[in-house]
C-alpha cells in the first residue's frame, strides 16, 4: 500500500478533491466522513457528546445538531478541547483499522484528513495539500455553505497557518480558478501517483503549483 496524505484548511476544496480521486477509482479513507458516521444516533460518541455536551445538542430526529456543537466550540478552547477528547482517539481508532483492511492494497490509498499537519504522521509516501487564499475560502463558505462571516473566520484561525501546510507539501493543488482548472489538475495528480513504479519518487505534476503567499 502507497500511503498518500490529503490535507487542506476548511474551505480550500480538500473534499471535492477527495471526491474526484474517489471517481478515479482511488480507495479513499475520509476521516470527516468517519467523523460523520461515528456521531450518528446510537453510537458511543454521539452518546460521549450529549453526556459532555447537553440533550441541546440533539436534532429533534436525535442526530446530532452540528452547528449547534459548533457555535459552542469554536467559540470556547477549553470545550473545543474537551469535544476534540471524545471524537479524535475514535476517529483515529476507525482510520488505522480502515488502513489496516487496505494494507494488502497494491495501488494507493488516499487518507483524506483536515489534521494532516498536526498529526505528525511520518508514514505517507507523498502529501497533497489543497490550497486556497484564506480570504476566499471565507467568501466560499459564506455563499456555498451558508457560515457566517465571524464563524468562518473564528475556524480558520484556528487551523495551523496556510504557509505551514503548503511547506509540507510534496504536491499543491491551487483551487483558486475554475472548477475545470480544479479537474485538470486532479487529474494530473492521479497520473503522477499511478505511473510512479517506485513509491519514493515524489515528482509533483506540473499543472499544480504552489499560489504565492
Amino acid at each position: 500500500m502507497e500511503l498518500i496524505g490529503l490535507t487542506g484548511g476548511i474551505g480550500s476544496g480538500k473534499t471535492t478533491v477527495s471526491s474526484m480521486l474517489s471517481r478515479r477509482g482511488m480507495d479513499v479513507v475520509d476521516a470527516d466522513a468517519i467523523t460523520r458516521d461515528l456521531q450518528r444516533p446510537g453510537e458511543p460518541t454521539l452518546e460521549a457528546i450529549v453526556e459532555e455536551f447537553g440533550a441541546s445538542m440533539l436534532l429533534p430526529t436525535g442526530e446530532l445538531d452540528r452547528r449547534a456543537l459548533a457555535d459552542i466550540v469554536f467559540n470556547d478552547v477549553e470545550r473545543l478541547e474537551r469535544l476534540n477528547a471524545i471524537v479524535h482517539p475514535a476517529v483515529g481508532t476507525e482510520i488505522e483499522r480502515r488502513l489496516a483492511a487496505l494494507a494488502e492494497t497494491a495501488g494507493p490509498v488516499i487518507l483524506d484528513i483536515p489534521l494532516l499537519v498536526e498529526s505528525g504522521r511520518d508514514d505517507l509516501e507523498l502529501i497533497v495539500v489543497v490550497d486556497l487564499d484564506p480570504e476566499i475560502a471565507v467568501r466560499r463558505l459564506v455563499d456555498h455553505r451558508g457560515f457566517a462571516e465571524v464563524d468562518a473566520r473564528a475556524r480558520i484561525a484556528r487551523q495551523v497557518e496556510r504557509s505551514e501546510r503548503v511547506a509540507r507539501a510534496d504536491i499543491v493543488v491551487d483551487n483558486s480558478g475554475t472548477l475545470e482548472d480544479l479537474t485538470s489538475q486532479v487529474d494530473d495528480l492521479v497520473r503522477t501517483i499511478t505511473r510512479s513504479s517506485n513509491p519514493h519518487v515524489r515528482t509533483p505534476p506540473t499543472s499544480s503549483s504552489t499560489p504565492s503567499r
